[in-house]
């Protein structure tokens, strides 16, 4: 007993470590704020290759080509309401200001196979991939876009990169204000560079939704939105963020149309 009430005193102290130092490191508080019900234990893999509640946001592996979708059945939309309703709500509370290096350097080779994430998700969602001699730089490919139903013709270059952006589902300064701003930097960094996490869209779209929810935001291609919505509500409960009502009450209205 004694040991368990140890551990849980020194537990409780890491938690508290790390809003310090998050303070301490920006020397301010984000006034918008969510109070995370839980935190992600164990290591990064934890995260990557736990399992997933709902089909459509399985990890894709680096050669699945995710297509837009309309269909599924319903019993998958009844699947992803029933995690809804038990997601964790947002609740006010000040929080660290965030910062987008607290999730690590942009596109990492968190897998360590020598290709950088932007790499790896450009060379699964495209097809007809042209790679340059080192075997990972994606000089060119055809994105049939779910975001917006367009086919993109990429080309790797100064005024030409920015037409296929890698978009993050879950935002990463949304994320943070939903309990990531207490999650240790590793954690963070397996979040920013979760294949299930992250696609291949039109780069002025990408721009357009920013770190907006689904209460703000949603796919201008309509087939795409009841999988988006799918993998949005996998998401959270796979990291165990917490979801606003405004969030909550769209993937709510997007799911029931799916039925």
């Amino acid at each position: 007993m004694l040991h368990t009430r140890t551990s849980r005193a020194i537990a409780g102290a890491a938690c508290i470590g790390i809003v310090l130092a998050a303070v301490a490191l920006t020397g301010r508080w984000d006034g918008g704020v969510v109070r995370p019900v839980s935190v992600i234990a164990g290591s990064v893999g934890d995260a990557l290759h736990g399992e997933l509640l709902v089909g459509d946001a399985a990890a894709p592996t680096s050669t699945s080509n995710p297509a837009p979708s309309s269909g599924q059945t319903g019993s998958e939309q009844n699947r992803a309401l029933a995690i809804l309703d038990e997601l964790p709500a947002t609740a006010a509370k000040r929080i660290p200001e965030y910062r987008r290096i607290a999730f690590g350097p942009t596109w990492q080779d968190v897998d360590g196979n020598g290709c950088s994430t932007r790499n790896d998700i450009l060379a699964r969602d495209l097809t007809d991939v042209q790679r340059a001699p080192d075997g990972c730089t994606v000089l060119s490919g055809v994105l049939n876009d779910p975001y917006t139903g367009k086919r993109i013709d990429f080309r790797r270059g100064v005024d030409t990169s920015a037409a296929v952006q890698i978009d993050h589902r879950v935002p990463l300064a949304l994320a943070w204000r939903s309990g990531a701003w207490a999650w240790t930097d590793r954690q963070r960094a397996a979040f920013a560079n979760d294949p299930a996490n992250l696609v291949a869209v039109d780069g002025p779209t990408n721009t357009a939704k920013s770190d907006s929810g689904p209460g703000e935001w949603t796919p201008p291609n309509a087939a795409y939105r009841c999988a988006y919505d799918r993998a949005y509500i996998n998401l959270l409960k796979r990291y165990r963020l917490t979801v606003s009502a405004d969030d909550r009450a769209a993937l709510r209205r997007g799911l029931e149309g799916c039925r």
